[in-house]
């Protein structure tokens, strides 16, 4: 039995990842990380560290992924297979940074509940934009995070540190999956991730934004038990799932 434990991402509850809850639970033990403790990435990863089991498979997804490379970074023994979705191993553009500080600035202005209806649909591949219980979704585990909790994730987001040179170090089989739509972290920089580390597999997801999980929780839960199944040995093909 492998232990598994999961990641989410900013404004992410626990319910980000049901889907994949039940689709891994036969691997073994599953735990999902609390990333509401904390001040910035290395925090985060050293507090999930603290009540991980002794090795374990790791999925990190967003923000969940920039805390999984910071696991590697810190305690590349215990991990014993790596998953990255929808994220990157770059730090936030100028670009990024000001954007997040404008939402943090709306979010502390104006009623967040209204915020995160605005705003967390823009995430999804468009044919979804109108799909009610997607946001719904979104928006009760943005709740759930509350305010405070998302001002110290986006803070601890804008100050991660680029970890594109520590890529080849990984040595654990790697999955890394991004939907082809993905308007926050999109596909090149899965690629960019994948070609740097030594035993990555690329899956690229058609018709999927930013929440995989959600979004196609079946081609999300097939690539998942796939590399559950996989070798501690096997270095994968890239592959483009189509659904």
């Amino acid at each position: 039995m492998t232990p598994v434990v999961f990641v989410p991402g900013l404004l992410c509850s626990a319910e980000v990842f049901a889907p994949q809850v039940a689709a891994l639970w036969p691997f073994g033990p599953i735990t999902i990380a609390s990333t509401l403790q904390g001040e910035s990435i290395p925090e985060m990863a050293t507090a999930i560290l603290a009540t991980a089991p002794a090795r374990f498979a790791l999925v990190g997804i967003s923000m969940g992924g920039y805390i999984s490379l910071e696991i590697m970074r810190q305690a590349p023994e215990r991990v014993i297979k790596l998953a990255l979705l929808n994220t990157s191993a770059r730090a936030d553009t100028l670009e990024q940074t000001t954007l997040r500080r404008t939402l943090i600035a709306h979010a502390k202005s104006t009623e967040f509940a209204s915020l995160l209806i605005k705003t967390l649909g823009s995430i999804l591949h468009p044919s979804r934009h109108d799909d009610s219980a997607l946001r719904e979704i979104n928006v009760r585990m943005g709740l759930t995070v509350g305010l405070e909790g998302f001002i110290r994730q986006s803070e601890a987001i804008i100050a991660r540190e680029n970890r594109l040179s520590e890529l080849p170090k990984i040595k654990v089989p790697t999955l890394v999956l991004v939907g082809d739509s993905d308007p926050m972290t999109p596909p090149i920089c899965s690629e960019e991730m994948a070609n740097a580390i030594p035993n990555a597999r690329l899956v690229i997801v058609e018709h999927c934004g930013h929440a995989s999980t959600l979004e196609q929780p079946g081609a999300v839960n097939h690539e998942l038990i796939k590399w559950m199944q996989q070798p501690l040995s096997a270095v994968p093909e890239p592959l483009l799932f189509d659904i």
